[in-house]
């Protein structure tokens, strides 16, 4: 379904009935990623929520540069589609950029969330605490910065610098096939420039905004995530206030919910059900 918001309208797939659950994509993904967790959320009596967020997929790709990219913006979005789909508290459910911007909605919105659970992305004190090999595993976010020469790049011989980088993810051409759309690389990239810029990787530390109490919270990483250390998500709870589980996921690369999804379900609907 279109669900049209104040600033942009989103692609949005909404199914079954009982307590929500949103879940939130990341780069450079769409609503789609979620299918299996879909289609076991529902028969478990959840109702989903799966977005895909502005800039990507079939969501609208709104003008003002980077800054209409911003994380927050992607906030203020999903904030305005639970009023529009008159959903007070949900189960928040995010995946790389995802859980970025699932955490910053429950930092600010704290009131919303039941619960979240954050896939393959910690904290982001967290990923900046987790020494060398995270900042090695992160080179593409400064390359990401280079607005231009990222996305020729990226794109050049039939995107062979994407399908490299997007290496084992199983929907890969189809992602390619979505980011060929005039603006759609660009739109993707947007949120590395406007949420992640080197300044937050390497600047001075800011206090770390911490997840608050209220909200209980489990980390899932993969074992064959080659963007992300262990210890970016293991020592996000010590930026937790409340209740955390951390759990690993084996033979899974960073698209886990593809590679395993059988495992991924059960984790969620155990932690969903732990806190309904």
């Amino acid at each position: 379904m279109r669900v049209e918001l104040s600033e942009v309208t989103l692609d949005v797939e909404v199914s079954g009935e009982g307590p929500a659950v949103l879940l939130v994509h990341g780069f450079p993904d769409s609503h789609h990623l979620w299918r299996h967790q879909v289609a076991a959320l529902n028969a478990a009596g959840f109702t989903t929520v799966a977005p895909t967020l502005r800039g990507f997929g079939a969501s609208e790709r709104p003008e003002g540069g980077v800054e209409a990219y911003h994380p927050g913006k992607h906030v203020g979005d999903l904030v305005e589609l639970l009023a529009r789909l008159e959903l007070d508290r949900v189960h928040l459910v995010g995946h790389d950029w995802g859980s970025g911007i699932a955490q910053g909605l429950t930092q600010f919105f704290p009131d919303r969330v039941r619960s979240l659970s954050i896939l393959s992305v910690g904290h982001l004190a967290s990923i900046r605490a987790a020494g060398w090999e995270q900042k090695q595993r992160s080179w593409y976010m400064l390359l990401f910065q280079l607005a231009g020469l990222a996305e020729d790049w990226l794109a050049r011989d039939d995107f062979a610098g994407m399908r490299d980088m997007l290496g084992e993810h199983p929907d890969a051409e189809a992602v390619i096939e979505g980011l060929r759309a005039p603006g759609a690389l660009t739109a993707a990239l947007n949120v590395y420039r406007a949420g992640i810029p080197a300044e937050v990787q390497f600047g001075p530390e800011a206090p770390a905004v911490p997840l608050p109490e209220s909200v209980p919270v489990m980390g899932v990483w993969s074992t064959g995530d080659r963007f992300l250390t262990e210890r970016s998500m293991s020592g996000t709870a010590e930026f937790v206030n409340g209740p955390w589980r951390y759990e690993r996921v084996e033979d899974a690369g960073h698209w886990l919910q593809l590679d395993q999804p059988e495992k991924v379900n059960e984790l969620l609907l155990s932690f969903l059900k732990e806190n309904s």
